[in-house]
């Protein structure tokens, strides 16, 4: 990139709100990761040496698997804009930008429908 664009104060690299919120949601998922951290140490603790049946039962409380389904979400959120600012830095191109922020939008939306429909699959069917 020329450097006369990037030192003029008037140069647009994209919306400064948009950037703000991504900012902020960056850290607020982050901050709950911690918590949701917590929970499921918990969780993997609680249920070492544990039957599968036991198991299935204490996902299958409706607590745990809303908790779980929150932890899913929240990851899949924090690593879409993590993701998404190293797309941003190291990928240039126009054309080939644009596929990657497509294919990380896409994997993380699929990481989390696939999680959350594992533990709604456990929590109602066992």
């Amino acid at each position: 990139m020329d450097r006369s664009v990037i030192s003029d104060p008037k140069s647009h690299y994209g919306s400064g709100k948009l950037a703000t919120r991504h900012f902020i949601t960056q850290r607020l998922t982050g901050a709950l990761n911690i918590l949701f951290t917590i929970f499921f140490i918990w969780l993997v603790v609680s249920l070492a040496g544990a039957e599968r049946a036991e198991m299935l039962a204490v996902v299958g409380n409706p607590l745990v698997a809303i908790l779980s389904a929150l932890l899913v979400v929240n990851v899949c959120v924090h690593m879409r804009i993590g993701m998404q600012e190293v797309i941003e830095d190291y990928i240039v191109e126009p054309r080939l930008h644009s596929l990657t922020m497509l294919l990380n939008n896409l994997f993380c939306l699929a990481i989390a429908l696939i999680g959350v429909v594992a533990i709604a699959k456990i929590a109602f069917w066992g």
